[in-house]
């Protein structure tokens, strides 16, 4: 028995690892992303929270880019990442909300449906094409 807990745990531990290896090579990548973007446009623009279920959006402090074509991941210009999406209640679509920033993937939306998910490279290549160039 103890030798499989430790089994285990060396396994959570090598998940975590790789984990922490990805999150690390996106937020270098969004590091890099963001200056040039500041610099050569488009603008930043207000940050909205989706609900669940398409209930409803709320409005947050943020300034930034989304990354995703349904609006659920964004750059802000204070240079974290963000998903924006969450259940609302009726007083936060009226208040706003503060959404809390989250390590970036290298993939976003993956284990989503087909045609859902964007590779992070491919995201920034949306929001402005041949920024490599521009850095």
């Amino acid at each position: 028995m103890a030798h499989r807990t430790e089994a285990a745990r060396v396994q959570a531990e090598r998940l975590r690892a790789r984990q922490d290896a990805v999150h690390a090579q996106a937020e270098g990548l969004l590091a890099e992303f963001l200056p040039v973007v500041a610099a050569h446009g488009p603008q930043p623009e207000p940050l909205r929270v989706r609900g669940y279920g398409g209930r409803g959006e709320a409005r947050t402090p943020l300034k930034g880019w989304y990354l995703r074509f349904d609006r659920t991941a964004a750059l802000a210009t204070d240079g974290r990442f963000y998903m924006l999406i969450a259940p609302l209640s009726a007083l936060d679509r009226l208040r706003g909300v503060r959404p809390a920033p989250a390590r970036p993937p290298m993939v976003l939306g993956e284990g989503g449906k087909d045609g859902e998910s964007v590779e992070l490279p491919i995201a920034l290549e949306r929001v402005l094409p041949g920024w490599r160039d521009l850095a």
